[in-house]
């Protein structure tokens, strides 16, 4: 494959990442902005949210490549999906601790400081309600991409695309 349709490949996985976990931050923002609302308090991390999609949608990409062993590869599917959706969660949950300490390095009155509050702070329930989110959003892309692996390109878009065989009445309603 030659390096522009690499860099094209890429680009798209990239866009069809962030378009993906796109969705999902933005109905968290969406919850938020609805909650904050109640209590007249503005909103106004959009941009932070932008970057952090770029971020999330980059990373699951790299971290797509690494492979978790042998014995897992032997195993089902599931154990793939739970694995990575632990490991990317708990690496999610690292930078946002981490970025909440590099915030408050100054509250705290140094990183260290910080990086031992920043759970016991009153940013503890934001980074919680984030991870839960994150994770949500993570274990339905691992589950999606399993599926896209095992019909191959283009063929999650075909299965949603043709109409469900027997629909849900079992072909009640043809008879």
């Amino acid at each position: 494959m030659s390096l522009p349709q690499r860099l094209q490949e890429e680009i798209k996985a990239l866009s069809m990442a962030m378009l993906y976990f796109g969705i999902w931050i933005g109905m968290l923002m969406s919850i938020k902005i609805l909650v904050l609302a109640e209590y007249r308090i503005a909103f106004e991390g959009w941009s932070l949210a932008v970057v952090g999609v770029l971020v999330l949608a980059k990373v699951v990409l790299v971290l797509e490549h690494v492979p978790l062993g042998r014995w897992v590869s032997k195993q089902g599917a599931w154990l793939e999906v739970l694995l990575r959706t632990a490991l990317y969660t708990l690496g999610v949950f690292v930078v946002m601790v981490l970025e909440k300490a590099f915030e408050g390095r100054h509250d705290y009155g140094g990183f260290d400081n910080a990086l031992s509050g920043v759970l016991q702070h009153g940013d503890a329930p934001h980074i919680w309600a984030n991870l839960i989110c994150v994770t949500a959003a993570l274990l339905g892309y691992n589950i999606l991409d399993v599926i896209r692996r095992q019909f191959g390109p283009g063929g999650l878009l075909k299965l949603f695309m043709s109409p469900i065989p027997n629909g849900r009445d079992n072909g009640k309603a043809e008879q």
